[in-house]
């Protein structure tokens, strides 16, 4: 396939990397690129986990004001 495509400086830069150091065409510096590339596996992304604390007591939700305030008088600052 032919086709035409612009690179990134960082891009060329490895491109011309392997130009320099081995003996093969920049279409081959290309495909060699892109398959390392694609032989890499994805790093393992990170897990949120929500954290949560015992507070030792029970706090009815229903009325969302009320636990504010209940709240809002636990905290010291």
């Amino acid at each position: 396939m032919r086709t035409t495509v612009r690179l990134d400086p960082d891009v060329a830069s490895a491109v011309e990397h392997l130009l320099r150091t081995s003996r093969i065409s920049q279409s081959g510096a290309i495909n060699l690129l892109a398959r390392r590339g694609l032989e890499r596996t994805p790093e393992p992304s990170t897990v949120f986990t929500q954290r949560t604390t015992d507070l030792g007591l029970t706090i009815d939700v229903s009325n969302i004001a009320e636990a504010l305030d209940h709240l809002d008088q636990l905290d010291p600052s």
